[in-house]
C-alpha cells in the first residue's frame, strides 16, 4: 500500500469529479446494486436479526482469535494443509516466492483475493520472473490495463461495455471489436482456459477459514476460484488473520448475509469448502495446499478493544455501494488497496493515521455505510476516534503514526482562536473586523482557498448579533 504524503484523497477526488463518463458508471452500478440488496431484504426484522446474529458470530471469534487460529492450525496440519506465518507482508511474498521456487513453479493463476493486492503479490512475482495471471474476469479486466482494483467485490465496476470492448480489441491477441457481452466473457474465457491448464500453481484468497475442521471457504460466481485451487498441481491460499471462524454452523450465517449484501444474490454460484490436497485415489485436486496467514498489522487493530470491530468486516463491499463519496469518485481516488467507508478505516490503521489521516476527513460521516453493514462496524465512530488519534498523542493508543498528523500551524490556529473566545475585548475586536473588512478578504486567500475552490466565499454580516442587540437597546455581551 501507499505510504506516500504526497498522495491526498482530496486532490484524487477532485480528479474523478472531472471525469463524467466515471461517474456515470458508477452511478449505474451503484444504483443497481442498492436495488439488488433491497429485493433480497424485503422484511426489515429478518435483515436485522441476520445482521444481528452474523456481527455476535464475527465478535465471538475475535474475543476467541489466539484460541481458535491454533485450533485452525492444528486441524489444518491434521488435513495435510501446511501453515504459514507471516507478520508482514514482505514475509509473506517472500514465503509464496520459497515455495514456488522450490517446485520450479513460473507460471500461476489467481483467484480473486483482496489479501495478495495488500502484499502487491503479483509484481513482487513478475519482478522475480514468475507471471501471475488473475482468472477472476474483473481482475483480469483491470490487470490488461495495469490498474488497481476499484471496488473489492467488483474490481472493474468503474469501466463500462464499450470500455471493454476497446480494451480486448487492443490487449488480447486475434480479438476482434465486439460489444456483445457475451462474445467479450468467450474471448476471456478462451485466454483463461488454456492458462488453467499449464499454470504451475494456483493462488486464491479465504472468505472464512473454520477452525473446527480445518476448512476453507471460498465464495465465488465464475468458476475460476475452483479452476485455481484444483486444476494447478500446488495450491497456496492466503488470508488475513481475522478470517476464522469456530465451526461450518456458523459459515451458514455469514454466507447467506454476505452474498445478499455484496452484489444482491440469495447465494452465489460456487461455495468452495477446501480441506487438504488430492487424496489417494482422488482424480483430482491439487497434490499440495499451503495457507499463508498474514498479519500486516491486524494485531495491533486487535489490541483496541473499540478498533477491534474493524476486523469483523467480510469485505461484501455494501458500505461502498450506498457511500455518496464512493458512489462519486469511486475507489482508485483513494489510492489504497481498500477504498471506500472502510478502506478509510482500514487503511490509515494498517498505513498509519499520520499518512492517510487524508482518507479520514472524505466522508460526510452521514452514517449509510454502518446502516448497511453486515456485521454493523460503527465506522463513523471509528473515523471520528482515528481523526483524533492523528492529531493527538495517548501513551495508552495502539494506533500507529499517533499523532504526527499533527501541524504547527494547525496548533497556532486553535491557539489563537480559543485566547480570542477566553477573552470578551478580543472578541468584540475580532467581530467587528470581520463585520467591517471580512467581505474584503478575497476568495484565494490561504485561509479560504480550499473552502472556496469548490464553495461561495462565506460572508460576514454587516453588524454583529451583539452591536444589533446594543443598538436595539436589548441585552447584550
Amino acid at each position: 500500500m501507499h505510504a506516500d504524503t504526497d498522495i491526498l484523497f482530496r486532490d484524487s477526488a477532485s480528479k474523478a469529479l472531472l471525469d463524467p463518463q466515471l461517474r456515470a458508471n458508477f452511478r449505474r452500478a451503484m444504483d443497481g446494486l442498492m436495488a439488488k440488496r433491497k429485493a433480497q431484504f424485503p422484511d426489515p426484522q429478518d435483515l436485522q436479526e441476520l445482521r444481528e446474529l452474523s456481527t455476535a458470530i464475527r465478535s465471538r471469534s475475535l474475543l476467541n482469535l489466539p484460541t481458535l487460529l491454533e485450533q485452525l492450525e492444528t486441524n489444518l496440519t491434521r488435513n495435510g494443509i501446511q501453515v504459514h506465518w507471516a507478520e508482514t507482508c514482505d514475509e509473506a511474498n517472500q514465503l509464496i516466492l520459497g515455495l514456488l521456487q522450490a517446485r520450479g513453479a513460473k507460471t500461476l493463476v489467481k483467484g480473486k483475493s483482496m489479501v495478495s493486492e495488500e502484499m502487491h503479490l503479483n509484481a513482487f512475482l513478475e519482478a522475480h520472473g514468475i507471471e501471475a495471471l488473475e482468472s477472476d474476469l474483473g481482475e483480469y479486466i483491470i490487470q490488461l490495463d495495469d490498474e488497481t482494483p476499484s471496488h473489492i467485490i467488483m474490481p472493474a465496476i468503474h469501466k463500462n461495455k464499450d470500455q471493454i470492448a476497446r480494451q480486448f480489441s487492443q490487449k488480447i491477441k486475434d480479438a476482434k471489436y465486439t460489444e456483445d457481452v457475451d462474445e467479450l466473457t468467450a474471448m476471456a474465457r478462451k485466454v483463461l482456459r488454456q492458462k488453467f491448464l499449464d499454470a504451475d500453481a494456483g493462488i486464491s484468497g479465504v472468505n472464512f477459514a473454520v477452525a473446527e475442521t480445518g476448512t476453507l471457504c471460498l465464495v465465488e460466481n465464475e468458476g475460476n476460484g475452483r479452476m485455481s485451487t484444483h486444476v494447478p498441481p500446488l495450491h497456496i491460499a492466503v488470508m488475513g488473520l481475522e478470517k476464522v471462524v469456530a465451526n461450518l454452523e456458523e459459515v451458514a450465517p455469514l454466507y447467506a448475509i454476505l452474498t445478499r449484501s455484496a452484489t444482491g444474490q440469495a447465494v452465489s454460484t460456487y461455495f468452495n469448502l477446501i480441506t487438504g490436497p488430492r487424496g489417494e485415489g482422488e482424480l483430482d485436486g491439487p497434490q499440495e495446499v499451503h495457507l499463508v496467514i498474514l498479519d500486516n498489522g491486524r494485531s495491533r487493530i486487535y489490541a483496541d478493544p473499540q478498533l477491534q470491530a474493524t476486523l469483523r468486516c467480510i469485505r461484501c463491499g455494501a458500505c461502498m455501494n450506498h457511500c455518496p463519496v464512493y458512489t462519486r469518485v469511486g475507489g482508485h481516488a483513494y489510492e489504497a488497496v481498500y477504498p471506500g467507508p472502510i478502506g478509510k478505516i482500514l487503511t490509515p490503521q494498517m498505513e498509519g493515521v499520520g499518512v492517510r489521516h487524508d482518507l479520514l476527513h472524505g466522508s460526510s460521516l452521514c452514517g449509510a455505510c454502518s446502516e448497511v453493514c453486515p456485521v454493523q462496524i460503527p465506522i463513523p465512530d471509528i473515523i471520528v476516534r482515528l481523526r483524533r488519534e492523528a492529531t493527538h498523542t495517548d501513551a495508552t493508543s495502539s494506533v500507529m503514526g499517533k499523532g504526527s498528523g499533527r501541524t504547527n500551524t494547525e496548533d497556532w490556529a486553535w491557539r489563537i482562536w480559543a485566547g480570542v473566545l477566553k477573552r470578551p475585548a478580543l472578541y468584540r475586536l475580532a467581530t467587528w473586523f470581520a463585520t467591517r473588512f471580512g467581505r474584503a478578504l478575497p476568495g484565494s486567500a490561504p485561509l479560504l482557498k480550499h473552502w472556496t475552490a469548490h464553495r461561495t466565499k462565506p460572508v460576514p454580516a454587516k453588524r454583529s448579533l451583539s452591536e444589533r442587540m446594543r443598538a436595539e437597546g436589548g441585552p447584550h455581551v
